[in-house]
């Protein structure tokens, strides 16, 4: 299963419940690569989409524990149990978890691979994605080249799971 986000140089993702930066060729590369995919996020990351609708050409699912929530055209989970059950019909690498910073957390264990856009600005943040450069079992593959949006300097980045640390469950998940 695969992570998808953009941070800072801090690691930072978000403040007030926004996205730091609205970067172009990030937000098409996103679209290329979870088009046609599944997209997992928490209710506060869906609840900010334009409209409050759902991405089109992609199974949404939104994990939330409030069991009163419902949203059209989206798939419910309200708890990691039941996440896994609706992932058991997909192939793990069609699947992107895209946020928040909580889903983040908790799925990172069962991905293998992070596609990430490294942005060289530090903003005023109060969430934060896993930084994988101080996560020894993640490694870097690909950097793209630098890429200037406006005066933000970014660039593309890929990592890829080496290793299950010690107290993770490795094949034996059901999310995996």
């Amino acid at each position: 299963m695969n992570l998808i986000a953009a941070v800072d140089r801090n690691w930072a993702i978000g403040n007030n419940l926004r996205l730091l930066v609205r970067i172009s060729n990030d937000q098409r590369r996103f679209r290329r690569l979870t088009k046609g995919k599944i997209v997992v996020m928490g209710r506060k990351t869906f609840e900010r989409f334009p409209g409050g609708q759902p991405l089109d050409k992609r199974v949404n699912i939104v994990l939330t524990s409030n069991r009163n929530y419902s949203a059209k055209g989206v798939i419910l989970a309200h708890s990691l149990e039941q996440l896994t059950e609706i992932l058991q019909q997909y192939a793990p690498e069609d699947v992107f978890f895209i946020g928040g910073g909580t889903i983040y957390e908790q799925m990172l264990p069962f991905c293998t691979r992070a596609y990430i856009t490294r942005i060289d600005y530090a903003f005023e943040a109060d969430t934060w994605f896993p930084n994988l450069e101080q996560d020894s079992s993640w490694e870097l593959v690909e950097e793209g080249e630098e890429q200037t949006c406006f005066n933000i300097e970014y660039c593309f980045r890929t990592y890829k799971k080496l290793f299950f640390s010690f107290g993770e469950k490795q094949g034996g998940s059901n999310l995996s």
